[in-house]
């Protein structure tokens, strides 16, 4: 059984399976006013801003259907925060926006992960 706070379980896995796959995790839970991006992380020179969606059943849709406009005009807001006030630090020719959606299925006791790279 899967036990712990859906946000803080969800990111950690998905930082776990990014650092598994090359990646270089900048920054966890980056704030930029209201708006937060779970995970920044360098992808071989991309950068890319990371939301990280966990569910433990589908009482409310899949990971990926958390997904809304909103919630993409938040996270793509939030990038431009957070590169305009890291002054010049994180310069990248390429900035990406993906999902990483956990999805756990207690019946057939697995968890799914699906990484969507270019979602906005």
């Amino acid at each position: 059984m899967v036990e712990g706070a859906p946000g803080i379980l969800g990111e950690g896995i998905a930082a776990l399976y990014l650092e598994l796959r090359g990646y270089r995790i900048i920054e966890r839970n980056a704030r930029a006013g209201r708006c937060e991006i779970d995970i920044v992380a360098d992808d071989g020179g991309c950068l890319a801003f990371i939301e990280v969606k966990m569910r433990r059943d589908d009482s409310y849709g899949s990971a990926v259907e958390a997904i809304n406009p909103y919630k993409l005009r938040n996270i793509r807001k939030a990038a431009r925060i957070i590169l305009a006030r890291s002054g010049g630090l994180l310069k990248y020719d390429e900035i990406r926006f993906d999902l990483v959606a956990i999805d756990i299925d207690r019946t057939a006791d697995r968890m799914v992960l699906r990484h969507l790279k270019g979602i906005a």
